[in-house]
């Protein structure tokens, strides 16, 4: 076999058209990953060969059916091939000779392509800053490529004496075997059977392969369809020498052997190598119990798909692998499309629109450069994961206000576990939660609490509860509890239920507004004392370990409100001033709650207090900027305040804490207290003291929709009617409660890291010229070298006069 394999090498070097193959490969290949705009790495501004690992299937195409065409078929075709089968050489050691020939010089042709990666570690940001592991796992997938394409193109040599046909048929075959299967797959005849049909094409297992993880199933796919294809070569080759009985009984037990290797609890018996630097593509233990545990089908439908800009490309591609590795270990029950909304003709985009926009998936506009300038483009970032009973919606893009946008998007691709993982449980848990939001007290109507209850609603039972009326049974099943913006006092009945449901482990959020101040009323009456709202909380508030400060912060980061600044032909104009009394909340912490929370909306918000408190643990969540003043009562504030010109000196001071996270055993508020009237049925609980958290917080609006003015429907929570703009507050409220109902291992997920490989773009616009020559021309400048030496050689060592 040895001097098969060298002679198939020696061959297809002996001549210049062997190098010119491999010369236009490596052309072709430079062209499109530094010159080509469209799919130019420079261009695209990431640290990745992704886009080589993507094109070199179709590359491939072309070379390795040229490189095998004479392999067989010039044999039989110059008479050799009787020669060779004279020698003392079997016939499987003569195909296996021909096949590692033709896979070493598809080797050799991608030899040149590691200078691509070294190029990429000097123009990385900062230099080195690229995912080695990531790089080696996507050429071992390239090794397999290549390998198949060996195996099929050697086959296609054998059919034919005339080295053109095997050309051509080379190129159709391995077409096929990569593209056919995935595209037959995706024809509605094949719809029941289409992971299937897919799974017989080289395409889904090279794409999984190539991303830099390797898998059992795909490494045995690709062995199984090499020996079969090598298998079938050596069967036409020996033909005429066996019976077609033995022949077809031996082509039988190679597909019954394929197969086997391809059965799926054949591949499940090893495992999986991430070689990414983060392991991006190993999922948690949690999320694959969650997956493996799925009871029903349930439906991942995506919509961030069409012509994408590059970073939202990577988000889309980062999607599409966490979906199919959510979908390879949900035994078959997890179903995933990928959707373009924006397709067809102009009435067929808006009534898609529309129909996800009245479920709650809501687009994002982008400004798009082009030859031309700026131009719009609507896309929708958004996700939906159902099942027959429920149905969530995922938002795929993470913002965060004062980042650049390739650090949004790569926070949006850390969060994607998190976040289809705690939709997937919503819509497949049986066992929901039950959340209550407090009345009776003053609190939000539930049109004003309509999306917070709603967004709740999905893998929970949400309803009002009052303290009034509550009995310890409903208590008991109670495992959160919102006090959201109360306006009268607490008696003492209702904080005993309060005290009996935390120390029954319960969970509470309380959203407090301590001084009584309000938009509407100040603009009908322009100015409005500040007055301390009597809640009667103070006391257990301060046994938790917070105090509630009667004061306002007035931060510059803050939202707008509309005033009217004078009239114009009988009209008022009305003008957006900041309103410091409305600040953005920025998160700045690394809890998995908040981490790479875009601002959060609030209104009349007042600073906290912690205090020294045995057996709880307290993480501050939320800060204000430390661009604030404190307006404490008795005071007054007034809408004049917007005409004055801030004093940035006034407005510098410690950030003030807004939120804070409190855990741990929670002391009994009446211990040694008389049983407050209005308990017919007290309880001993001093001797009961399970676990509990809480979030508190000092704004309650936060978790109030606006309404419309308009048909009094409810905006979307966070949504801010006045300057259109989206906040966190949906967010931060699903992730409070995934916290609270001790889903730690789930928001956990949130602390996943994945590092940003970008070009250095300073590096790039002075050397853009320099790094192209160097990857275009230098592998060819090599090759043509080593051409112009060997053919020396081969001159100075036969062309010699024998005497």
């Amino acid at each position: 076999m040895i001097n098969i394999y060298k002679k198939e090498i020696r061959s297809f070097f002996n001549s210049l058209v062997g190098y010119l193959a491999i010369a236009l490969f490596l052309l072709v290949t430079g062209l499109l990953l530094w010159v080509f705009p469209e799919t130019s790495i420079l261009e695209n501004g990431y640290a990745s060969l992704e886009g080589f690992f993507a094109i070199a299937p179709y590359l491939f195409i072309f070379l390795i059916p040229a490189i095998a065409m004479r392999a067989i078929a010039g044999e039989i075709s110059d008479g050799t091939f009787e020669l060779l089968r004279s020698r003392p050489h079997s016939l499987s050691a003569i195909v296996f000779g021909k096949f590692f020939g033709v896979f070493t010089i598809a080797l050799l042709a991608i030899l040149p392509t590691i200078l691509y990666a070294v190029s990429l570690y000097f123009i990385a940001s900062p230099e080195g800053n690229i995912d080695i592991g990531a790089i080696i796992g996507s050429y071992v997938g390239l090794l397999f490529l290549a390998a198949v394409y060996s195996a099929i193109s050697l086959f296609c040599s054998c059919l034919t004496k005339n080295s053109v046909v095997a050309f051509l048929l080379g190129i159709f075959a391995v077409f096929f075997a990569y593209y056919g299967f995935d595209a037959l797959g995706n024809l509605r005849i094949f719809s029941a059977h289409e992971d299937f049909v897919k799974a017989l094409g080289i395409q889904t297992h090279y794409l999984s392969i190539s991303r830099g993880v390797l898998l059992a199933e795909d490494s045995l796919y690709f062995v199984s369809i090499i020996l079969l294809f090598l298998i079938f070569t050596k069967g036409h080759l020996e033909r005429g020498f066996r019976k077609r009985a033995i022949a077809f009984t031996r082509y039988g037990i190679a597909i019954c052997g394929y197969f086997l290797l391809n059965n799926s609890s054949t591949a499940s018996l090893l495992g999986r190598i991430d070689f990414t630097e983060d392991q991006r593509f190993t999922l948690s233990e949690n999320t694959k119990k969650l997956l493996t545990n799925l009871q029903e089908p349930v439906y991942l439908t995506v919509f961030l798909t069409g012509d994408l800009p590059n970073g939202f490309n990577q988000l889309k591609k980062a999607t599409v692998d966490m979906a199919n590795d959510f979908k390879s270990y949900s035994n078959g029950n997890l179903k995933f499309t990928l959707i373009d909304p924006l397709e067809g003709s102009p009435e067929e985009q808006q009534a898609f629109t529309e129909a996800l926009v009245s479920r709650g998936a809501y687009p994002t506009n982008l400004s798009v450069k082009t030859e031309q300038g700026f131009t719009q483009k609507l896309i929708f970032p958004v996700a939906i994961i159902h099942s027959e009973k429920q149905e969530f919606v995922v938002n795929l893009l993470q913002q965060k206000k004062g980042s650049r946008p390739e650090e949004a998007l790569n926070n949006s691709i850390q969060n994607l576990e998190y976040a289809l993982s705690s939709a997937l449980k919503k819509v497949n848990d049986n066992s929901s939660s039950f959340i209550g939001f407090s009345e009776g007290h003053g609190e939000p109507s539930d049109l004003e609490l309509y999306d917070a209850m709603q967004s709740l609603a999905v893998g929970n039972q949400v309803g009002r509860v009052n303290l009034d009326s509550v009995t310890y049974a409903s208590l008991d099943q109670l495992n959160v509890l919102f006090i959201v913006k109360p306006k009268t006092a607490f008696s003492d009945a209702d904080k005993y239920k309060l005290d009996y449901f935390v120390r029954h482990g319960g969970r509470v959020v309380w959203a407090i507004d301590q001084i009584d101040a309000d938009l509407q009323q100040l603009q009908r009456q322009g100015s409005q004392p500040l007055i301390g709202r009597t809640l009667h909380l103070d006391d257990q508030l301060f046994l938790y370990g917070v105090r509630l400060n009667y004061d306002l912060i007035a931060d510059l980061n803050c939202g707008q409100i509309p005033l009217t600044v004078g009239s114009m032909a009988g009209q008022s104009q009305i003008e957006l001033a900041p309103w410091y009394l409305f600040p953005i909340l920025a998160a700045t912490s690394a809890h998995p709650v908040v981490k790479n929370l875009d601002g959060i909306r609030t209104e009349f918000i007042g600073s906290i207090d912690t205090i020294e408190t045995a057996a709880i643990q307290k993480e501050i969540l939320l800060t204000s900027s430390p661009f604030i003043k404190t307006i404490n009562t008795p005071n007054a504030i007034s809408l004049q305040m917007v005409e004055e010109a801030p004093d940035p000196k006034t407005f510098r001071a410690k950030p003030a804490t807004v939120a804070v996270l409190l855990q741990g055993k929670f002391p009994y508020v009446f211990e040694n207290r008389p049983t407050p009237s209005g308990i017919t049925l007290p309880v001993d609980l001093s001797n009961i003291s399970k676990e509990s958290k809480m979030l508190v917080m000092s704004d309650g609006d936060w978790l109030i929709n606006q309404i419309s003015a308009k048909d009094q429907s409810p905006y979307p929570l966070g949504w801010d009617r006045y300057t259109e703009q989206q906040f966190a507050n949906k967010v931060f409220l699903q992730n409070v409660v995934d916290y609270l109902i001790d889903d730690e291992n789930l928001i956990s997920l949130r602390n996943r890291e994945v590092k940003l490989r970008l070009l250095d773009q300073a590096v790039v616009r002075e050397k853009k010229v320099f790094w192209q020559l160097i990857n275009v021309l230098l592998p060819i400048l090599v090759l043509t070298i080593t051409a112009l030496l060997q053919q020396l050689w081969r001159k100075r060592r036969y062309g010699r006069k024998r005497g």
